[in-house]
């Protein structure tokens, strides 16, 4: 399948990250591209990656138009703007490997959502744990993310066929709110058990800092309710049902991983989650 793919990537004190995020998506083997950049904090990155060797013709560069306005609203701004049919996410502290939008493209041929498994790192690059890595599968809505149990922003996805936009009310969840809002009009996706994806973890201390875990837990508990109140209408049957089942155990996971991290600080919150999921659905 051909077409240009637009990579979004919002910036916010990004400037020790930008240059790898942007690195990866230059040497993709797929050479229909677009990245766009959306400075969250007034920093010229057009300028910044130039100095450093990584200019290209197909990057294209926004502004939010302020300070620390918020990923969300910059993805917002980015999606409004793009007339390209395929889109896809980068954080500016991510990667992705060399041939993930060719064989994501690959994939879109037959789904309008491609999700990939991912390599999750520490800031140095060094490889924490894989997550959803197996083989490639068709999931439905309401299996996603008993697989792809971890962040959302690795998605490519088909706007023709399936689009949204971001809620930027949302204090966290973000990305599962949006891809919910993808499968709206796909009751489908399809996931490449290889990881095309470096997902930089932030360290423990801070997962564990004040007030987080009680964020991801209203975040989720809004969710979660929403899915109850049918706010989100999906083509699967029993999306809603899958994606709520997914984050019970996702709250439950919430208040065990505070004390997991105080027996071992460097534990991960997939590591809480994975074995509960497994339990509770072993054929996923």
């Amino acid at each position: 399948m051909g077409g240009v793919v637009s990579v979004i990537t919002p910036a916010f004190r990004a400037e020790t990250t930008i240059g790898a995020a942007a690195a990866s998506v230059i040497a993709q083997t797929y050479p229909d591209w677009e990245h766009w950049i959306i400075s969250d904090d007034g920093v010229d990155y057009e300028k910044l990656l130039a100095a450093q060797g990584l200019a290209d013709r197909r990057q294209k560069f926004l502004s939010s138009g302020r300070i620390g306005g918020g990923s969300t609203r910059a993805r917002n701004i980015v999606l409004d703007a793009l007339s390209s049919p395929y889109a896809a996410l980068l954080d500016a502290d991510d990667r992705m490997k060399p041939q993930k939008l060719a064989l994501a493209m690959k994939a879109l041929a037959e789904q309008p959502i491609v999700s990939v498994a991912l390599d999750v790192m520490r800031p140095d690059f060094t490889t924490l744990r894989l997550v959803g890595n197996g083989r490639d599968r068709v999931l439905s809505a309401g299996e996603h993310k008993w697989v792809s149990l971890s962040m959302d922003t690795m998605v490519v996805w088909d706007r023709r066929k399936a689009d949204g936009r971001y809620d930027t009310e949302l204090p966290n969840m973000t990305d599962l709110d949006f891809l919910m809002r993808l499968y709206r009009t796909s009751p489908t996706s399809l996931h490449l058990g290889t990881p095309l994806h470096d997902y930089v973890k932030i360290s423990s201390s801070m997962s564990n800092a004040a007030g987080f875990t009680e964020r991801m837990i209203r975040s989720k508990t809004m969710l979660l309710e929403r899915l109850r109140s049918g706010f989100y209408p999906m083509a699967d049957p029993k999306g809603a049902e899958g994606i709520a089942a997914f984050l019970e155990i996702s709250l439950r996971a919430e208040k065990t991983y505070p004390e997991v991290l105080k027996d071992n600080p460097a534990a991960l919150f997939e590591d809480t989650i994975e074995p509960m999921l497994r339990a509770a659905r072993p054929e996923l």
